[in-house]
């Protein structure tokens, strides 16, 4: 059996979550005798492929950031995706996101159609007017011949958004990449006593709420600081707000590839993960398998992905927010008790069973 993706996600992201989706994926199904991939890319700046062992590609201008270089980029790959559609020399096709180019393309073959969450539906308002990749999905989810979604909670947002039939959908959750090497010392100057954000600070990832539910705990233990790994420098209306919080000094800002996240991780007092809505929410997994302890929003998937395996807050009440923060930093034993828990919860989700369950889901198109 042979499944073709294509260039989209290779083409688009430099990291990020959808990408290493794919890496993982097709590493794993690679392992297996019965399953032939072929991802079609003529150029692309992606991390995880940079071995080149998965596909062969130019890597182009990595180091240089300008205007139009993802045009130039799908100007090469995408008609070198749509040569490899009309070979149709494959059995099923897998695109990476969600530009529908390949329907006219594609003939009577099959398509799985992955979906990762619905942040464009449930937060339009943070979108520009002209982003149209909610109808994109929304034709794509109609047409496919199966859909994945990463969670329960994904499923469940589906069929309220789009109405789309609940036996078309096939839940296979993700796995983690993360693994913290035993004494490994980055060498970056970094607080002792820190709790540690992860990721975009953008509207719906609640980073403004946060800061204001744990201020008053910073102001009374200057020796505690919170960590933000990525998501970018500081805006100036963030300086303002920690400055009006008494708190600037006291919150940090790193950027972090993944050998360093983990040492942040395991380092940490603890990971917050305040956010309003997550399709799924690789961070759960980095930090269990990090031995650090979870605290996050009661919200979306995140209840059920983390399990029993974090300490719940109400994400939209500040208050509650920083009583689940209290309660974790003064108790050691609840501490140690999340992060075994983490330990446990974190055997249910790897990568070779995120693989295994997309070949049984691509076997089903072919009977």
């Amino acid at each position: 059996m042979k499944i073709l993706y294509d260039h989209q996600i290779f083409t688009s992201q430099k990291y990020g979550g959808i990408s290493r989706y794919f890496y993982e994926l097709v590493s794993e199904l690679k392992k297996t005798q019965e399953i032939e991939s072929e991802i079609p890319l003529l150029v692309s700046n992606n991390h995880y492929i940079a071995d080149k062992k998965l596909v062969k590609y130019i890597d182009f201008l990595s180091n240089k950031t300008f205007r139009g270089k993802r045009r130039i980029f799908n100007f090469f790959n995408k008609p070198y995706s749509v040569l490899k559609l009309k070979r149709q020399n494959f059995d099923v096709f897998h695109p990476t996101y969600y530009d529908p180019y390949f329907l006219e393309y594609l003939g009577d073959k099959p398509f799985v159609l992955t979906v990762y969450d619905m942040i464009h539906e449930k937060f339009s308002e943070m979108f520009p007017s002209n982003d149209n990749a909610s109808q994109q999905k929304r034709l794509l989810v109609q047409k496919a011949s199966k859909i994945i979604a990463i969670s329960e909670s994904t499923k469940k947002d589906l069929i309220q958004y789009f109405g789309t039939d609940a036996s078309k959908i096939e839940v296979v959750y993700l796995g983690n990449s993360m693994f913290p090497k035993p004494n490994s010392n980055l060498g970056i100057e970094m607080p002792k006593n820190y709790m540690l954000f992860v990721g975009s600070r953008s509207v719906y990832k609640n980073f403004e709420r946060f800061i204001k539910g744990v201020a008053s705990i910073l102001n009374q233990n200057k020796m505690l600081f919170v960590v933000c790994a990525g998501g970018g420098k500081f805006t100036s209306k963030e300086i303002q707000l920690l400055s009006e919080l008494h708190i600037l000094n006291q919150v940090v800002q790193y950027n972090l590839d993944d050998e360093s996240m983990a040492y942040f991780y395991k380092n940490a007092l603890a990971f917050i993960f305040p956010s309003l809505y997550e399709g799924f929410g690789i961070p759960v997994l980095e930090s269990f398998a990090c031995g650090c302890p979870l605290l996050c929003s009661n919200v979306s998937s995140l209840p059920e992905i983390a399990g029993d395996g974090a300490c719940y807050f109400d994400p939209y009440s500040e208050e509650s927010i920083k009583n689940a923060v209290l309660e974790v930093l003064e108790n050691t034993t609840l501490r140690e008790d999340l992060i075994r828990k983490g330990y446990e919860r974190l055997k249910r989700f790897s990568w070779k069973q995120t693989a295994e369950q997309t070949k049984i889901i691509y076997k089903s198109l072919l009977t």
